[in-house]
């Protein structure tokens, strides 16, 4: 599905959406780290934020349930370069998207 992020100055970027449908409003964040996104995703201190991770690929060690913060999403959105198709890791319990 097309997506696009429009900032408060009116630039408009296009991209691909996953996940679920609908219009969400927040403040775009950003994270650095290499792993780890389930607990970024679902740690409160990310609530009502649209989070965009710096590390061009996500997904690549899937999902599983013992890396949660909490037991729901905290993040409004998620911003990525790319989705990886494929959870390559031991601990996954399935792919990212799925999650």
């Amino acid at each position: 599905m097309d997506a696009l992020l429009v900032l408060a100055d009116g630039t408009v970027l296009r991209g691909r959406g996953f996940g679920a449908r609908g219009t969400v409003l927040g403040e775009v964040v950003f994270n650095t780290g290499m792993t780890g996104y389930q607990e970024v995703i679902t740690d409160p201190s990310y609530t009502g934020q649209l989070v965009t991770f710096t590390y061009p690929e996500l997904g690549n060690t899937g999902a599983n349930d013992q890396d949660l913060e909490a037991d729901e999403p905290a993040a409004k959105a998620v911003i990525t370069r790319e989705l990886s198709p494929l959870a390559s890791n031991w601990r996954s319990q399935g792919r990212f998207e799925d999650w």
